[in-house]
């Protein structure tokens, strides 16, 4: 018996190290911040002191029938140990639930029973020298357990298996490391109970918990993966995690976006150094704002923050103020600069309810409204539905959704067909009809332009030749270029491959760029144009009038057809200055030697307008719609039957 009550000494010391120990590598890392990290003190302190009072019951145990000093000093550390060691499975449930995020849940009813448990339990451990319900020391001085140990027992089960239950249903919020340390918590202290229970001269349980602690401290209070080194914020991953946590959950909450905006100068000439004080600066300003643990770097001058249990307005103030800091100067290095911001709120889950789509929001608000410094509520619903279209067209490229549709155009005695242009049209299960300006440039912007503009190209000639179209007196039909894919190296050469592999004649190919696009860049387009007509291509400038090309530049780029923008031929119809600029229009484009095609005809009246200008073709409603393929063919076999 008395090798026992050693060991149990034994034990009950080594586990006070171990805390001691953990409680100053918590201190030394100084993250104390979330409450999530103040219970897992309290959880390291309660073990420290319940093993204090373990050592000294195991010490005076063997000592307590010969001397009564010896017996009151053991009741005393014993009492101490049931009063403190009742409150450590609460503590764990209440951990679990913060490191899980179900704590946030509003389940009032189920939060005021786990506290009537708790106070129950511990009611019965303070008031045993007076009921002796939990242990009383028999007629021998031997410790005699009572039925209100069992029922302490059975709590700590109930807070158990219930912290259990967390993190089953939120089993995917945590990381492998996280799951994997929780659990080696919950196993080695079972096993410690177990032995306990089954020997209880054998007091190994606190020894149990102290291991298990220590590697909740090595792989869940460790937090360095989440943190970002720059800052000392948490990191992009960090906030997806909590993103996901608080989802599951059903946590309201407001997530916000700061996007920092360096002046040019900087961000083109400054060095590492200088932006990384910028950062640095930012961040701390943040830390006056919200509270560290809610505040995220998600990239270079991006921030993001969590609010919760705040109003609109609030949150909107908070924003405010921000904005405001920055109409002020930022000292950096031994020099003032001037940042801009613009901030982006949204309500969670109210308008957005996932993770992905908050990060794409974060990621691409450039493409909010550049008159305002803060979107929130309707203002962010361009972003969002951008979000939607890309993931459509992810699942049109995927699923075979996308469909090129084919818009007739004529020549200029309005009664002989010339061709047509290939319109892509994306047919979505989820958004219905979704129509290239609107998924054009979301796929400009995401990288999956390429593949597009591939699928329109693949299948323009695939018809050509399927249909035999060169020999039925069709001269050409207009492809669509995003200009992102014309610039890259290799474009002529990849062209030029899909064309010769399907075998047909490159001049039945004429390629069309945005004048309003293009305009940025006239001497590489220029020589992009220069290799494509080397090939036999035909290329035309679309919707002239919209952008702010000049006509010298146009007149020097070695182009077959420029397209006059319909809103020029329907302000013509309007007004008298509408009907000279046309005119003007149509001469300069004569006098560079270029032929003219002019969209938006639907009228009759306006066709005879064109007639009297002389332009080379006509294409809009009064001839057709964009229409599938199939209904084109009719209108090839009604003007050119086979």
């Amino acid at each position: 018996m008395l090798e026992f009550f050693n060991l149990s000494f034994a034990f009950a010391v080594t586990a006070f190290v171990i805390c001691i120990s953990n409680l100053f590598f918590v201190r030394v890392q100084g993250r104390m911040g979330k409450r999530q990290n103040r219970l897992f003190v309290l959880l390291l302190l309660t073990v420290a002191l319940n093993s204090v009072s373990n050592a000294i019951t195991a010490y005076y145990t063997p000592m307590r029938t010969e001397s009564d000093t010896a017996m009151l000093i053991s009741e005393v550390s014993r009492y101490t140990y049931f009063a403190i060691h009742t409150c450590l499975a609460p503590l764990f449930y209440f951990y679990v639930s913060y490191a899980c995020g179900v704590v946030f849940k509003s389940f009032s009813a189920k939060k005021y029973f786990n506290y009537a448990v708790f106070l129950i339990t511990e009611v019965l451990a303070l008031t045993n020298p007076l009921t002796h319900w939990v242990y009383y020391p028999n007629a021998g001085r031997d410790f005699v357990r009572n039925w209100g140990e069992v029922v302490i027992y059975l709590a700590a089960a109930y807070y158990f298996i219930f912290a259990l239950a967390h993190l089953t249903t939120t089993w995917q919020v945590l990381n492998p490391k996280r799951r994997v340390g929780i659990l080696m918590f919950a196993s080695i202290t079972v096993l410690g109970i177990l032995i306990q229970l089954f020997i209880k001269d054998l007091k190994v349980e606190l020894f149990a918990e102290a291991i298990g602690l220590t590697g909740v401290m090595m792989v869940v209070e460790n937090e360095d993966d989440k943190l970002d080194q720059l800052t000392g914020l948490y990191n992009r991953q960090a906030f997806i995690t909590d993103f996901n946590s608080y989802m599951i959950n059903r946590v309201n909450f407001h997530s916000m976006c700061i996007r920092v905006v360096t002046p040019e100068i900087i961000s083109r000439n400054s060095g590492a150094d200088t932006r990384e004080i910028i950062e640095k600066e930012v961040s701390m300003y943040l830390e006056t704002i919200q509270k560290k643990y809610n505040i995220y770097r998600l990239g270079r001058r991006t921030f993001a923050m969590i609010h919760f249990s705040k109003s609109d307005e609030e949150v909107y103030k908070i924003a405010e103020e921000i904005i405001s800091r920055f109409e002020r100067p930022w000292k950096v290095a031994d020099t003032f600069v001037l940042l801009s911001a613009s901030i982006i709120i949204a309500k969670v889950p109210e308008q957005i309810d996932r993770v992905n789509d908050a990060i794409y929001m974060f990621d691409n608000s450039k493409a909010a409204k550049a008159d305002k410094k803060i979107l929130a509520g309707d203002d962010i619903n361009s972003i969002l539905r951008n979000s939607a279209v890309e993931k459509a067209i992810s699942r049109g490229l995927a699923e075979g959704k996308f469909e090129v549709y084919y818009q007739a155009t004529f020549r200029g005695d309005a009664k002989t067909l010339h061709g047509a242009e290939a319109l892509v049209r994306l047919h979505d299960d989820e958004m219905g009809m979704l129509f290239p300006d609107e998924f054009i440039p979301v796929a400009e912007q995401n990288g999956l332009i390429d593949a597009i503009d591939d699928f329109v190209l693949m299948d323009v000639c695939k018809m050509i030749r399927d249909e035999g179209l060169e020999s039925r007196s069709i001269d050409c039909i207009n492809v669509n270029l995003s200009v992102l894919q014309l610039m890259k190296t290799g474009f002529v050469e990849h062209i030029n491959g899909i064309v010769e592999q399907v075998g047909i004649d490159k001049k039945l190919i004429n390629f069309e760029v945005t004048e309003s696009v293009s305009a940025s860049s006239y001497e590489l387009l220029s020589t992009r144009i220069d290799d494509l007509k080397k090939e036999g291509f035909l290329f035309s400038m679309d919707d002239y009038g919209t952008g702010y090309s000049n006509m010298k530049a146009l007149a020097s780029m070695n182009l077959d057809c420029i397209k006059i923008d319909k809103s020029i031929l329907w302000e013509a119809e309007k007004s008298e200055l509408g009907a000279i600029i046309l005119d003007n229009i149509v001469r300069m484009i004569r006098q560079i030697q270029k032929d003219i095609l002019v969209e938006g005809v639907e009228t009759l009246s306006q066709i005879e307008l064109l007639k009297k200008l002389g332009v080379d073709y006509l294409q809009g409603f009064y001839f057709s719609k964009p229409v599938p393929k199939d209904k084109f063919l009719e209108i090839v076999d009604k003007y050119n039957p086979k």
